[in-house]
């Protein structure tokens, strides 16, 4: 079983950044190292893929309409992965949620509210 606790949204100006975290508990404290990834749902919108990265930090994958403006990153240690938003757009409100790739089935947070305004 995996909990997943995302934090750091909140409300911007078009053009600014934010960071969000999302800790990963498992049982007994033990690390996830598994992919890890964020997922977004706009309004009105389909739920979409954002960015994703492996249990190998090279990996790592993203969407067209954030490459180049987010990072995603990890740290195993504290069992955290984090998003790093840059040049933000109104097109980026959502609710963001966190996502580990588990083989036996994903788990996912609650979700964190963006929301970018011009």
């Amino acid at each position: 079983q995996v909990q997943l606790v995302e934090s750091g949204g909140g409300l911007v100006q078009a053009g600014g950044s934010l960071r969000l975290s999302c800790v990963a508990s498992g049982a007994e404290g033990a690390r996830i190292m598994y992919p890890m990834g964020w997922y977004r749902q706009g309004p009105g919108k389909e739920h979409e893929f954002v960015a994703k990265i492996g249990w190998n930090v090279d990996s790592t994958s993203y969407a067209d309409s954030v490459k180049g403006r987010f990072t995603i990153s990890r740290d195993y240690a504290k069992n955290t992965m984090y998003l790093q938003m840059n040049s933000l757009k109104p097109e980026d409100t959502a609710v963001y949620y966190c996502n580990v790739d588990h083989p036996g089935g994903d788990y996912w947070g609650q979700g964190t509210q963006v929301t970018v305004f011009s």
